[in-house]
C-alpha cells in the first residue's frame, strides 16, 4: 500500500494511475498560456472540467469496482486528494506561489501513501497512515515545523535586545546597508517598496535586489539607520523539512495526539 506505486493489480487501476498521473503532469504544462491569449476565460473552464470529470470518473470507478488495489486503488484517491488540498490552498493565498502547490501535487504522485515510517509510529498514528494521502502528512509536518522559524526570531531578539512585541516573533533588526545583501522583506518603515509607477512587483531574485538597493537608498537620504525586517523563507524549504519528517516519522501532529 506504501511507497511508490508501479505495478497496480488490472488494466483498469493501471487506467486510473495513468489517468491521475496525466492530471498531476498537466499542472506543470504552460498549456493554459496559449489558450489564455485566444479566449481569457477558457483555461479557468477547462480546468473546472478536468477537474469535475477526474473526481466523477473515481467516484462512479468506485461505486462500480469497489476501493480496491484492482478496483479502485486508495493511492489513487489520496494522489487526487493531495491535488485537490494544493490547489485549495494556492487559491486562498495560503500557499503563495505556483512552484509550492505544484510541488505537493508532484509529492502526492511519487508517493501516494506512506503508511510505514522509519521510526515506528503509535499504533492509532499507523492505522491512519495506511489511507492518508502522504502529501497531507507532509504538509502538515511542514507546518509545525515551521514554528521554529518565530522561537528563532525571539531567541535572536532577545539576544540583541531588540524586543518588542508582537513583532520580535516575525522579524529582525538590520542596519540599512544590509539591505541590498540580505534575503528579507522591509517591514518597518512601513512602505513596503519603491516602485514607479512603470514598474512592476519583482519577479526574480536580482529584481528583488534592485528594490532592496532603492529602499536602502530611499531609507539613507531619510536619515533612518536601522530597520525591522522579515527573512525570506522560501515554503519549499518547509515542505522538505516536512518530507524529511514525514519519512522518518509519518504523521509527527498525528503521532503527537496519539500519546496525548
Amino acid at each position: 500500500m506504501g511507497g511508490l506505486y508501479l505495478s497496480p493489480d488490472g488494466p483498469f487501476a493501471l487506467g486510473l494511475w495513468a489517468m491521475i498521473a496525466l492530471f498531476v503532469l498537466q499542472h506543470l504544462l504552460p498549456w493554459d498560456t496559449a489558450l489564455e491569449r485566444r479566449v481569457a476565460w477558457a483555461p479557468d473552464a477547462v480546468e473546472i472540467v478536468l477537474y469535475a470529470g477526474v473526481g466523477a470518473v473515481l467516484v462512479l470507478a468506485a461505486l462500480a469496482r469497489g476501493i480496491s488495489d484492482s478496483g479502485v486503488p486508495v493511492g489513487v484517491i489520496a494522489v487526487f486528494a493531495s491535488v485537490l488540498l494544493a490547489r485549495a490552498l494556492f487559491e486562498l493565498g495560503i500557499l503563495y506561489g505556483g512552484a509550492d502547490a505544484k510541488a505537493l501535487m508532484v509529492a502526492g504522485l511519487l508517493v501516494p501513501l506512506f503508511p510505514h515510517p522509519l521510526w515506528t509510529p503509535t499504533a492509532n498514528a499507523g492505522t491512519l497512515l495506511t489511507i492518508y494521502p502522504f502529501a497531507h502528512s507532509l504538509l502538515m509536518d511542514a507546518a509545525l515545523f515551521s514554528l521554529v522559524v518565530p522561537v528563532a526570531l525571539l531567541v535572536k531578539n532577545l539576544r540583541a535586545g531588540d524586543f518588542v512585541f508582537p513583532r520580535a516573533f516575525t522579524g529582525f533588526m538590520i542596519d540599512v546597508e544590509e539591505l541590498p545583501d540580505r534575503f528579507v522583506w522591509l517591514k518597518d518603515p512601513t512602505f513596503e517598496r519603491v516602485l514607479g509607477e512603470d514598474e512592476e512587483e519583482p519577479e526574480t531574485s536580482e529584481d528583488d535586489r534592485r528594490l532592496r538597493e532603492r529602499q536602502r537608498d530611499e531609507l539613507r537620504s531619510r536619515g533612518v539607520r536601522r530597520v525591522w525586517v522579515t527573512p525570506q523563507i522560501p515554503f519549499l524549504v518547509l515542505l522538505t523539512a516536512g518530507a524529511v519528517g514525514a519519512v522518518l516519522a509519518g504523521n509527527v501532529i498525528f503521532d503527537i495526539l496519539a500519546l496525548l
